[in-house]
């Protein structure tokens, strides 16, 4: 909600999505101007619903910011028997994003100025310990939005990538530590309205600028400091 208010307070017309009704129509209760509409982004079919309503209901659409996603922690071997339920991580972080630029390109590119913006994490730069998937989700976005950006280099389209660190939020559920929420989103909209293409803050601000070595180390210090019972594997370790 962060960065709608954000969009709202420069004057935009904003739109936010989700599974639950509920918490939409508080969103709306705080800021009347706000527009929703339910949708769960991990259905292939309700993601075309969704931009087939906003194209037709909001012509003048231009921006999407790509900020659905799931945390599930824990080791791997004790993964939950029904599939979907690690599916679904794996469809909002990383399908959701690729299927909306594709559905949203055509009307994007017959605006005078447009922009996808791609949330990714601190930790797709930084191995993680407590949520591999989440991880590996997250580092793709990175890299499809590096790769993405060949493709709409000689358009209207700016492709830019936000990559949050650990922020106060109800991702995984509950995630009562972190930086300040609306701290983190004002930072990051000022560089997004200041024509930056990738941006950071404070923790993951230095790890998408720090080397491989340096974000290791700091992928062993989560794994001591979350599993201490569960033994850590060196590269290389074949026992």
């Amino acid at each position: 909600m962060g960065l709608a208010r954000e969009f709202l307070e420069a004057g935009s017309t904003v739109i936010i999505t989700g599974r639950r009704e509920g918490p939409l129509k508080e969103a709306q209760a705080a800021h009347p101007k706000l527009h929703f509409q339910v949708s769960d982004v991990s259905k292939t079919e309700d993601r075309q619903k969704l931009v087939d309503w906003a194209v037709k209901e909001f012509p003048r659409l231009n921006v999407l910011v790509n900020n659905a996603g799931i945390q599930r922690k824990g080791p791997l071997t004790k993964e939950p028997e029904d599939w979907s339920v690690r599916q679904s991580e794996m469809q909002i972080n990383m399908e959701a994003p690729v299927h909306f630029m594709q559905l949203l390109s055509p009307h994007f590119l017959q605006q005078k100025e447009a922009a996808f913006v791609n949330i990714s994490s601190g930790l797709a730069f930084i191995p993680c310990p407590f949520a591999p998937v989440y991880g590996g989700t997250k580092a793709f976005v990175h890299h499809f939005t590096l790769g993405a950006r060949f493709h709409y280099h000689k358009t209207q389209i700016r492709i830019v990538e936000i990559v949050p660190p650990a922020v106060k939020s109800n991702l995984g559920g509950s995630h009562d530590f972190g930086e300040d929420c609306d701290e983190f989103c004002k930072h990051v909209f000022k560089r997004f309205a200041a024509g930056e293409s990738e941006m950071g803050f404070t923790f993951a601000e230095e790890a998408r600028n720090a080397s491989r070595g340096h974000n290791e180390k700091i992928a062993f210090g989560m794994w001591n400091s979350t599993y201490k019972d569960m033994p850590v594997f060196e590269a290389g370790n074949n026992s």
